[in-house]
């Protein structure tokens, strides 16, 4: 019997690498992607794309709005997404976003009977958010063995995040191991309807630094050289 897991996929560098890193060893893969009310649809269109090349065994998409809430630049378009490097915790940060999208990916796992979920947060190269820190993922791993049927059954789910102690580069390195296609992923907090990435904000400064410290061409497709 093959061995299940739900991966969470935002389109992006990060989660398409963990979704290779889980093929690779062995899981039956479960895509999990949200439509939370974020600025763009490209990504989504990205992880689709991602799911599909890599002939995942289901690509679900949940629909929420975070935007009815508020509070980051993601989801509400009256907050400009920043580019240039700020202090403390970032406006791009959106309110308990991995704790939502772990949650529900916890909901699917059970349905599923997958005892595996993996994430793509770091807390090397990452903007701050509390969310994306190691003691945060132990912590919501004991919750859901507290909280699920299938663990008062006996099942020990497991959360994993492989990048978490990893560089940009490392990650890249790793995925291109792997033989990720990072042309066909979108990070960009801002990028086009194109998927064309603006090269200014966070992530794409995060990504783009990645790139040259691994020593490899940057394939990501910009606005400004499209």
């Amino acid at each position: 019997m093959s061995k299940k897991a739900v991966i969470l996929v935002s389109g992006g560098l990060d989660s398409t690498t963990v979704l290779s890193m889980a093929m690779d060893q062995g899981y039956e893969c479960y895509t999990l992607s949200f439509d939370y009310g974020q600025r763009h649809r490209s990504e989504l269109e990205a992880a689709r794309r991602v799911s599909q090349a890599m002939a995942v065994k289901e690509h679900k998409v949940v629909r929420l709005d975070l935007g009815t809430i508020g509070g980051s630049a993601l989801t509400d378009v009256g907050i400009d997404v920043p580019e240039f490097e700020t202090t403390g915790i970032p406006v791009t940060y959106v309110p308990a976003r991995n704790t939502v999208f772990l949650s529900i990916a916890l909901g699917w796992a059970e349905v599923l009977e997958a005892n595996d979920i993996f994430l793509g947060v770091n807390a090397v190269d990452y903007s701050g958010y509390p969310d994306c820190r190691p003691q945060y993922i132990v912590a919501f791993e004991a919750m859901a063995n507290l909280a699920t049927k299938a663990a008062v059954e006996g099942q020990q789910l497991s959360i994993h995040s492989p990048l978490i102690d990893m560089t940009k580069a490392e990650i890249i390195r790793a995925g291109l191991a792997l033989e990720v296609d990072y042309s066909q992923t979108v990070s960009c907090y801002q990028a086009s309807l194109e998927g064309l990435a603006c090269g200014k904000c966070d992530s794409c400064r995060l990504r783009q630094q990645g790139f040259i410290e691994a020593g490899v061409k940057d394939p990501t497709r910009y606005q400004n050289n499209a």
